[in-house]
This record gives structure tokens, sequence and C-alpha cells, in this order.
């Protein structure tokens, strides 16, 4: 269970590295719309675990690579922006997020079922 700072850091990490996936260096990544849907952050703060989930992209892990590339970037514009905030700027690590891929998998498996009604029982 993440104590209440793990939750606070990890809620501000989300939100800086938000806003800089969409506004500072989006360049970087050719227009594709990346949104950041959790981050876990270690008990001493010193790595965070970022969960991506693409949009108007073709290939998703050959653009996880290439955020992994410029994950010094991408931390430096971190580090800018949590300078006051924390001690150590925490590695990321980014992870890519097929939470909606897997329930839209679960939602298609169960519309695709056949479920015969019950049989009725006679009242004698």
């Amino acid at each position: 269970m993440e104590s209440k700072r793990q939750q606070k850091v990890a809620r501000q990490l989300q939100k800086d590295l938000s806003e800089i996936f969409q506004r500072e260096v989006p360049h970087l990544f050719g227009g594709a719309f990346i949104t950041v849907t959790n981050v876990r952050v270690s008990p001493d703060l010193s790595v965070a675990r970022v969960y991506l989930s693409f949009l108007a992209t073709k290939n998703k892990t050959l653009l996880l690579e290439t955020i992994q590339e410029k994950g010094k970037v991408i931390r430096q514009h971190l580090g800018e922006r949590v300078r006051h905030q924390l001690r150590i700027v925490p590695d990321l690590a980014f992870f890519i997020d097929d939470t909606a891929e897997y329930a839209d998998k679960m939602d298609k498996l169960f519309a695709g079922l056949d479920i015969p009604p019950a049989p009725e029982e006679d009242e004698e």
C-alpha cells in the first residue's frame, strides 16, 4: 500500500508529465496523443513507473521505445517543474497501459457469449 506522500507525489508527477507530453515536447513524438494514465512511485521516491496510453499512432511499441530514448529530456523538463518540491527527481520507467484495450476485449467476449435462458420450474 502506498503512503500518502507517495500518492501525492504520484498525482503531481502525473499532472506535470501530462503537461510536458502535450505542451512542451509533442514534436518529439510525431504528433501522437500521449496520455499519462497512472504513475506509481517507489517508497523512497527515487523511481516512478509511468503508464502511458497512445492515440493517433499505429505502432505503440515503437513509440514507447522513442519515449524511453528521450527519457532524459523528459526527466529534465520534469526536474524544472518539481525542483522546489522534490529533493530528487525520480528516474522514469515508461510502460504501455493496456487496460482500455483489455476492457474492450472483455466487452467483446461478453457480447459474443450465447447464454440460454434458465429452464422454468413447474410449480406443483
